[in-house]
C-alpha cells in the first residue's frame, strides 16, 4: 500500500495509482479526534462513537482527498450478502429513504461520479473493485459469514448483469484484515468452507498445538476474483492484519464491538 498523508492517516493502492479518474482510500486509527476505543480516526457512526467526533473525522478524510465527494455513502452492515446499486434512484430521493436502502447492504456499486462508496471494517476484509472498461466501482464488506456466502462473487456477478463486466477489465484490491495466523476458527466455521466449496488446502491451516483451525480470508476472497476470470496481476492484497497491528488499525477482537471502525472508500471523480 502507499501513504496518501504525510502522517499514514490514509493509505491508498498501487494497484489503482495509474488511475487518475479513481480516488480511493483507507483509513488508519490516526489523525482525528475521537477518543477511546474509537481513538482517533473513526469515520463511522455506526459502532457508538460520539457523533460530533465523527462528523470532525468525516471532515478530515474529504478534505484530504484529491476531489471532495459530493457524499460519504457508508452502509449499515449485518454480515450478509445484500449489494445495493446507488445510482439515479437513491440520489434523487429523500434522506430518509437513502437511509432505509443502506440497511442491511454489505456491498455497493455505483458508476456515478462524485459519490463515495464506503465500507466499514474492524478485523473483516474490505475489497475494492474497478471495472476500468466500464468505469463502474464496488465496495465490499466480506467478514467470514460474506466471505463463506460469497458476498465478493455475487458483487461480480450484479457487475456483469447490470455493466456487462468482464473479469480481464477489474482491478482488486484486498484491504487490511485479519490473517490467517490470527484468525483461529471453531470446527463449525471450518465446516461452512468446506461445505460452501471452498479449497480448505488452500484457505485453511491445522494448529496441532491448539488443535484449531485458522482460515485465510485474504485467500477467500482472492479466490472468488480468481473464479470471476480476474487476472492474479490485477489483485492487490494489503497483507495488513488488524489484529496484530492494533495500534495502527482498528481491531473488533482486540477493542471490542463497541470500537472504531477502519473505512475503505472508492469513488469516480468528475
Amino acid at each position: 500500500m502507499i501513504s496518501l498523508t504525510q502522517d499514514r492517516r490514509m493509505l491508498g493502492y498501487e494497484a489503482l495509482a495509474p488511475y487518475p479518474d479513481i480516488s480511493c482510500f483507507v483509513t488508519t486509527r490516526h489523525g482525528g479526534c475521537s477518543r477511546g476505543n474509537y481513538g482517533t480516526f473513526n469515520c463511522t457512526s455506526y459502532t457508538g462513537d460520539d457523533e460530533e467526533c465523527v462528523r470532525r473525522n468525516q471532515e478530515i478524510l474529504c478534505a484530504s482527498l484529491p476531489q471532495r465527494p459530493k457524499e460519504l455513502i457508508i452502509p449499515f452492515q449485518t454480515h450478509g450478502t445484500k449489494v445495493e446499486v446507488i445510482d439515479r434512484k437513491y440520489l434523487t430521493a429523500s434522506s430518509e429513504a437513502r437511509l432505509d436502502m443502506l440497511q442491511g447492504v454489505d456491498a455497493l456499486i455505483t458508476r456515478e461520479p462524485g459519490c463515495c462508496i464506503c465500507i466499514s471494517t474492524a478485523d473483516c476484509i474490505p475489497v475494492l473493485l474497478y471495472d476500468r472498461a466500464h468505469k463502474v466501482i464496488a465496495a465490499v464488506h466480506a467478514g467470514w459469514r460474506g466471505t463463506v456466502n460469497y458476498i465478493l462473487g455475487h458483487t461480480l456477478d450484479k457487475m456483469r448483469a447490470l455493466y456487462n463486466t468482464d473479469g480481464k477489465d477489474i482491478i482488486a484490491c484486498i484491504g487490511p484484515g485479519i490473517s490467517l495466523p490470527a484468525f483461529e476458527v471453531g470446527d463449525e466455521v471450518y465446516e461452512a468452507f468446506r461445505m460452501n466449496g471452498f479449497a480448505m488446502d488452500y484457505i485453511s491451516e491445522w494448529k496441532p498445538e491448539t488443535h484449531k483451525y485458522h482460515i485465510d480470508l485474504w485467500a477467500a476472497n482472492r479466490m472468488q476474483l480468481l473464479d470471476f476470470g480476474v487476472p492474479s496481476a490485477q489483485v492487490e492484497t494489503a497483507g495488513i492484519c488488524t489484529y496484530q497491528q492494533h495500534e495502527e488499525f482498528f481491531s473488533a477482537r482486540r477493542l471490542g464491538i463497541k470500537s472504531g471502525r477502519i473505512l475503505s472508500g472508492i469513488m469516480i471523480m468528475n
